[in-house]
């Protein structure tokens, strides 16, 4: 049975779990039936049993699923809350930034957003009045 399976680790894990479950199911089954077949006087019996049997598989099923999910909602809160702290920081360093700027560099970079180009290396790396380098030019 050739199914599709998924890069993502929940689909790569319910697939072979899917996998797994068909292959012993059908093999629960066809031992079942082969009795059945040989013991036609006690077919209720075989029917009880088989329905027992498609039960318990699919209670296996059931539980390797929730597991399997349970896992990936443990994966996605965690990065959930690294994200969350990842925007708290970059919403704390762009308000720095802001107050950092100019309103020369401020307007530019408005005009900026608005044509859609991106910042000059030059603009990028022009100080603003408060962070002037002495650098080159011989004073101390």
């Amino acid at each position: 049975m050739n199914t599709p399976c998924y890069t993502m680790a929940m689909d790569l894990g319910v697939c072979q779990l899917r996998n797994f479950s068909i292959s012993f199911l059908s093999s629960l089954l066809s031992a079942e039936s082969s009795r059945v077949q040989l013991d036609n006087s006690s077919s209720g019996a075989s029917v009880v049993a088989i329905d027992n049997k498609i039960e318990q598989a699919m209670d296996l099923v059931k539980s390797h699923l929730m597991y399997a999910v349970r896992e990936e909602v443990e994966v996605l809160k965690e990065q959930i809350k690294e994200l969350i702290e990842r925007n708290s920081q970059l919403e704390q360093e762009n308000t720095l930034l802001k107050t950092l700027a100019s309103p020369e560099q401020m307007a530019q970079f408005q005009a900026q957003v608005q044509t859609g180009s991106p910042p000059t290396p030059q603009t990028a790396a022009t100080p603003g009045p408060r962070q002037r380098s002495s650098l080159g030019t011989g004073e101390p």
